[in-house]
């Protein structure tokens, strides 16, 4: 059988690779440099390998030991994960359990996933909170985020992950605007359009993937990222005087000064769950089960 580290040691070699030496490490501990050095070498023993290279008072990580700082990253917010569960199921209070989603997912969206798992948990508190990509991940890495949705398949290293379902795209323009009146559009008439995005392209997936749509369909798309986050997408129609990618049904919406309209030819996009690994969740079971 594998030997398997022990987490204090594990924190002890994680603070060091971070820091890339003992003196700051050691600090931050709140341990002298000599018993921190002790624990990272009994972690290696413990392991069977090297992975700090010492020169100085810097160290480098070998092949072996970028391979622990990763993964063990992920090791640790897992075992606190696990002790929070613990704690929660010897208290009388409710679980908590909180999902995070990208700006691109509204909370009408994000409840429609939810509903059945809200209904069958009735013990369980539900916070739904919208964070920006990068925030996302990082949540969801170190179980501030039970699980996080975002829109676009992206591998995420270090994170479970899967597509629970896909939306049909459609076009949110002003009221008054020319395409406000058709039943239809195609990708092509907003070659001339300005186009709301949530994030520069190269920094979000989702802004990529529609980018991309528009190159598909013969055009670089002018763009502008929205200055109003956090409100239902089809507002950006409105704040950025342009076209928006929406999910919302086709009709009026925003009172009626916004137009939401289908595309001629339908373009999905999916929904990507993320979730601790080396974790359990009845609930996310429950959510993850609505996969279409």
């Amino acid at each position: 059988m594998l030997p398997v580290p022990d987490l204090r040691r594990l924190t002890h070699f994680i603070a060091v690779a971070e820091s890339a030496g003992f003196t700051s490490a050691a600090t931050q501990l709140h341990l002298s440099q000599q018993a921190l050095s002790h624990s990272v070498q009994q972690l290696e023993k413990e392991i069977g390998v090297t992975l700090l290279v010492r020169s100085g008072r810097r160290v480098t990580l070998t092949a072996a030991g970028a391979t622990l700082l990763e993964e063990g990253r992920a090791v640790l917010a897992a075992a606190r994960t696990l002790t929070a569960h613990t704690r929660a199921a010897a208290s009388a209070q409710r679980d908590e359990f909180v999902i995070g989603h990208s700006p691109a997912i509204s909370n009408h969206a994000v409840y429609a996933l939810i509903e059945a798992a809200i209904a069958a948990s009735p013990d369980t508190s539900f916070t739904i909170v919208q964070l920006f990509p990068d925030r996302l991940t990082a949540g969801v890495r170190d179980g501030a985020v039970q699980l996080g949705l975002r829109r676009a398949v992206v591998p995420q290293e270090l994170l479970a992950g899967a597509v629970i379902g896909y939306d049909p795209l459609r076009v949110a323009v002003p009221a008054d605007h020319p395409l406000a009146a058709r039943s239809r559009i195609r990708i092509a008439d907003l070659a001339d359009e300005l186009i709301a995005l949530w994030a520069p392209p190269g920094a979000s997936y989702y802004s990529d993937f529609l980018v991309n749509a528009c190159r598909r369909a013969g055009f670089e798309p002018q763009y502008r990222v929205s200055r109003v986050q956090g409100c239902p997408p089809e507002v950006a129609a409105l704040t950025e005087n342009a076209v928006a990618f929406v999910t919302a049904p086709a009709g009026p919406a925003l009172d009626g000064t916004v137009a939401v309209v289908d595309l001629d030819e339908p373009l999905l996009v999916p929904i990507q769950a993320l979730w601790q690994p080396h974790t359990s969740s009845a609930v996310r079971n429950l959510i993850l089960r609505r996969r279409t």
